[in-house]
């Protein structure tokens, strides 16, 4: 019988969205400025602890909170220098972030389309997306991940409403995911 930790534990590029799954995602809101970033409890450890086994850990996000002129792109990038900043204090590493800002659903870079993760394999030419995981709370996540034939993980507390695409795991948080590698 193969074990979830089996599979991932063969695997050596992390791809991970960020609302809900690293912080606490703000209902009919957007994180706007670093003190409305709040780490959801233990992925901040949980981080940390991930990226000592990943050759390269990324953060693949849409925020279009931008484009709808809710916050300035320069907001934006603060929050993502203070997330960085608190996952290298506390011992761990996010190789980069990656974000679309753009309205438009079909947009290319926007999730669930690929061109967030071809933005990370340019500049980190060694990522294989078969040997990737995708961890996201959301369908365009696990459609992102699936597209790109990456392993993927739903972080919810309950199966998801929709058909498909299905995730390959689903856990209830990242701390538990990162309780695989224990």
């Amino acid at each position: 019988m193969t074990f979830p930790s089996d599979i991932l534990k063969t695997k050596r590029f992390l791809f991970l969205d960020r609302d809900g799954v690293i912080n606490i995602h703000r209902q009919n809101d957007y994180v706007k400025t670093v003190d409305e970033f709040t780490f959801l409890p233990g992925a901040l450890e949980s981080l940390c602890e991930l990226s000592k086994y990943f050759e390269r850990v990324v953060i693949v996000t849409n925020q279009r909170g931008v484009s709808k002129g809710k916050m300035s792109e320069t907001a934006l990038k603060e929050v993502h220098a203070y997330l960085m900043q608190q996952v290298e204090k506390a011992g761990g590493k996010i190789d980069a972030i990656y974000y679309s800002t753009h309205l438009d659903d079909n947009h290319p870079y926007r999730k669930p389309n690929g061109g967030m993760a071809l933005q990370a394999k340019n500049e980190f030419p060694e990522i294989d997306f078969h040997q990737s995981v995708m961890i996201g709370d959301s369908r365009s996540d696990i459609e992102f991940g699936k597209r790109l034939e990456m392993t993927t993980i739903l972080i919810r507390k309950e199966a998801p409403i929709w058909q498909q695409p299905i995730p390959d795991f689903i856990y209830p948080s990242l701390a538990e995911v990162a309780a695989l590698w224990k």
